[in-house]
This record gives structure tokens, C-alpha cells and sequence, in this order.
């Protein structure tokens, strides 16, 4: 029987991206990845360290694998190490922790322990539909709140030729979708190339269906960059952290931009893509953070038409300036601005799905149940689910958006020449 790998990631698509290279390197050294909560003879943890909450769950999954799994060699690896002071060193049960920059090796370290192959790459088939393409890694800048930079370092990029060399081999292997993430993509450099020249040499030298971005600053928002969504194959789906709709916050954060360059990015977005899908993360409770403050975050998010609110209340992390910040607002307050933060996210969401009622999209369908309901996404990131008597998974299919039905919508397959963007 072949050595069973169960990878489990906590946090970003960077932390996906590398969890997928992961699952690729265990299969070609010969194993057999299974998912999270099988039986499996080395379970993975990518952590994440991003709030204290991020730190529990690390802890919490940790020694659940320890319980489910007690003949198995429990690793720990990822961004909840040194900075928060009780990494998973300190966690009763993990075998083995490596860090961020050992993970690449992940497999050499392992195979003092077990008799694992030595090969550098190979494909898991658990991520053939839609797959996250590390581009860039690392962050300069100091965002008052911001743990990343102590756990990944300073910005590094990964060479064009190797994005769109893995992208080729994804193709090739049937994936549908790639998503270019990182810290900072935005501020990719590497032989004289930027972002906007990797992105224009990913559409140009590879025939993938679908490439979408996972996330970037307002600032970065050009008009030259916005014309490479000229091809279809670009999703109209853009993720730009807000983190308070304040400028006296967005000051205390040392975030670098203001509201009003924001709304100018989001207007720059929709002179484009009139219809693309802009979804947002916002920190609710930062120090400091008065009742008018908070309540300009709630005017501006009640007005900008997001598709997704992702609200977190502010973590104060170990190492950042924000932690010693003067004004913290207590959990209770924190916990009341994100209820009131979430209500209008709802409502952000439900109305932007409802925008788009009747229309017919391209979606890639991913999952099915054993209900025999299928779910995927629209190129704008919507959820769709439907239900066929054909296997849909990992095809694009034209589908007429309907009613709202859990966190998405229901839709009907229609004939492929009636899609769209």
C-alpha cells in the first residue's frame, strides 16, 4: 500500500498554492494523497497566523490529528511558528515542524523518517479543476497590523518562464482554471518583468481556459493592466483589501492609500468591466477606531456594490505595531461592529447575485454530491449549483443563473452558444 498524505491549509491561496505543490511532490515520490479527516499515515498541517484565531484553529487541528490519526507522523508547516510566540513546537502531539522556507523540501526532510521516492514534481489529481499558481512570495511593506512579513520575509518572485511552465503542464493534465497568488503579486519583479508582463506572457504563451487573480492594491489598478481584461479568458473578479472605509484609520494602519483612491480604483474597474465581481476584506475594531470612524466603514461598504464582505475583527499579533497601539476596543465592541459590518455584507452579496439574474454564464463546475448536485463557479465568482444526469465535473458549461439557493445560486444548463462572460 502506498504511503497515505493528508494535507490540510488553514489561511490564504498562497498557502493553497503551496499546499497543491505539496500534494504533487508526495505523489510523485509515491504516495497516495487522501483528504483531511482520512485515515492517513503522515498528516500535513499548512498553518496559518494571520489573527489569534488563525493560531487556535492551528492548535485545535493539530492535536485532532494527533487523536484520529495516533500512529501517524503529525507535521506542522506554514506561518504559525516564531513570531506568535508558542508555535506548533509547543503543540503536544506534532512530530515534526519545518518552516516556511523549509516547506519546498518538505519531502527530503520526511524521507529520513520514511522510505519516500526523491522526485520534484507531480500532479494531484485532487486539484485537477482549478489550481493556485505561486507567483510571488513575501511583502515590504508594514501595515501597522500585519504579522506577514515576520513569518514569509521580504518579497521574492518566481521566474515567468516557471508560472507559465507549470501552467502548460496543468493544461495539459485537464486543468480548467489557474489563479495567480502571493503576498504582494502586485508587486512582482523579476528580470525587468512586473506583474502586467506576466500576466500579458500567462495569456500570450498558454492556452488555460480561465486565469484568475487572487488579490491587489488599489494603486496597482492601471488603466494598461485593466486592458489585458480584453481577453475573455481573464475572470472579471477582483479581490482589493479595503480594511476600514476611514482615512484616519487607513493612517493608523499605514496602509499607503486613502477612500478616495479606493473609489477611484473601483470606478477604473467598472469603466472596464462594468459588470466584474469586486469582493473586499475590512478589520473591524482597529485600535483607535471611534464610532464615526466605524461608521464611515458602514456608509462606504453600504455604497460601493462588493460582491463579498470578508469582515475580521482587529487581532492584535505579536510583533506588529498595532499591538501596542493606545485605544484597543474591547471583544465586545469588536463583536458588535462585525455583526453590523456582516449585515450589510449579506445584503452586498445578495444583491449583486440578484444583478445577475437571468443571465447566462460560463461556469466551471467542480464538485458533486451524492445528491447528484453539481456546484461550481462563474468566471465573477459567483457559486452555481444544478443538477444533471451527465458528469459535469471539471467541464465549462453555459448555465442561466437563477433564484438564490445557500451561499449562491441555482442554475439551468442552456445550449453552449448562448454563453457569456
Amino acid at each position: 500500500m502506498p504511503i497515505r498524505v493528508a494535507i490540510e491549509t488553514l489561511g490564504c491561496k498562497l498557502n493553497q498554492a503551496e499546499s497543491e505543490k505539496l500534494a504533487g511532490r508526495f505523489v510523485a515520490a509515491g504516495c497516495r494523497v487522501v483528504k483531511p479527516g482520512e485515515t492517513a499515515d503522515i498528516y500535513i498541517l499548512n498553518t496559518c497566523t494571520v489573527t489569534h484565531i488563525a493560531d487556535s484553529k492551528s492548535r485545535q487541528l493539530l492535536r485532532t490529528a494527533r487523536r484520529s490519526n495516533p500512529h501517524a507522523l503529525v507535521v506542522a508547516t506554514g506561518c504559525y511558528e516564531v513570531p506568535s510566540g508558542a508555535g506548533p513546537g509547543k503543540v503536544e502531539g506534532v512530530d515534526l515542524f519545518v518552516s516556511n522556507a523549509e516547506k519546498p523540501r518538505l519531502v527530503e526532510i520526511i524521507r529520513s523518517r520514511m522510505p519516500l521516492e526523491i522526485a520534484s514534481e507531480g500532479f494531484d489529481e485532487n486539484h485537477r479543476t482549478r489550481s493556485f499558481i505561486k507567483v510571488q512570495d513575501g511583502c515590504n511593506r508594514r501595515c501597522a497590523y500585519c504579522i506577514v512579513p515576520l513569518v514569509r520575509g521580504p518579497e521574492k518572485s518566481v521566474p515567468a518562464n516557471t508560472v507559465i511552465g507549470e501552467i502548460r503542464s496543468l493544461t495539459a493534465l485537464g486543468c480548467n482554471e489557474v489563479v495567480l497568488t502571493g503576498t504582494e503579486i502586485g508587486s512582482y519583479r523579476e528580470s525587468g518583468m512586473d506583474f502586467e508582463a506576466l500576466l500579458a506572457g500567462v495569456l500570450a504563451e498558454t492556452t488555460i481556459p480561465r486565469v484568475r487573480i487572487s488579490s491587489l492594491q488599489p494603486h496597482e489598478l492601471t488603466q494598461s493592466l485593466l486592458s489585458l481584461w480584453r481577453d475573455p479568458r481573464l475572470c472579471p473578479h477582483f479581490h482589493i483589501s479595503l480594511q476600514s472605509g476611514s482615512d484616519a484609520v487607513l493612517f493608523r494602519m499605514k496602509r499607503g492609500y486613502s477612500v478616495s483612491g479606493y473609489s477611484a480604483a473601483l470606478a477604473a474597474i467598472r469603466k472596464v468591466l462594468p459588470g466584474a465581481a469586486v469582493t473586499t476584506d475590512v478589520i473591524v475594531g482597529f485600535p483607535g477606531e471611534s464610532e464615526s470612524e466605524f461608521g464611515e466603514t458602514l456608509d462606504f461598504c453600504g455604497n460601493a456594490g462588493f460582491a463579498r464582505i470578508h469582515v475580521f475583527p482587529f487581532s492584535a499579533r505579536p510583533g506588529t505595531t498595532a499591538a501596542s497601539m493606545p485605544g484597543q476596543v474591547s471583544a465586545k465592541v469588536k463583536k458588535e461592529r462585525g455583526a453590523q459590518l456582516g449585515v450589510i455584507g449579506t445584503k452586498a452579496a445578495l444583491d449583486f447575485r440578484a444583478k445577475k439574474a437571468s443571465m447566462v454564464s460560463n461556469v466551471l463546475w467542480e464538485h458533486t454530491s451524492r445528491a447528484g448536485e453539481y456546484t461550481g463557479y462563474t468566471p465573477d465568482y459567483i457559486r452555481v449549483y444544478t443538477r444533471s444526469e451527465h458528469d459535469l465535473t471539471n467541464t465549462i458549461t453555459a448555465a442561466r443563473l437563477g433564484k438564490p439557493f445557500r451561499e449562491g445560486v441555482w442554475g439551468e444548463i442552456v445550449n453552449a452558444t448562448e454563453g457569456n462572460r
